[in-house]
């Protein structure tokens, strides 16, 4: 049983859209994420998914709507609807869904990752 600093588990990588696994409980994982540029248009069938703005600013676009998440803000996409996240700057982010989900959901891409660093 450890605390984890998101401070310094953040300092401890630059690439963007590979989010890092920082904790595990109840079949969850707790992953943060570096995000700049776009992401590609997904979904997760049999997944809701958590996104808190840490630091920066990160747009979330769906189909009918957009969302702008602030720093200690957060959302949550519930299984099955479409989204993009796009961040104009980087932002931090941290991540709460089941271990089983992959980051890219339904769209395999440049941007998908099958295996995740444990921090």
């Amino acid at each position: 049983m450890e605390k984890v600093n998101i401070a310094e588990k953040l300092s401890l990588f630059s690439e963007h859209w590979s989010p890092k696994i920082v904790g595990e409980l109840n079949g969850q994982q707790v992953k943060l994420a570096k995000l700049k540029g776009e992401f590609v248009w997904h979904k997760h069938d049999h997944e809701d998914e958590l996104f808190y703005v840490v630091e920066g600013t990160l747009t979330i676009l769906f189909r009918d709507r957009t969302v702008t998440l602030h720093p200690h803000e957060f959302l949550i996409v519930p299984r099955g609807v479409e989204h993009k996240p796009v961040a104009e700057e980087e932002v931090s982010v941290m991540l709460f869904e089941p271990a089983t989900t992959l980051n890219t959901g339904d769209a395999e891409s440049e941007l998908t990752k099958r295996t995740l660093e444990k921090l």
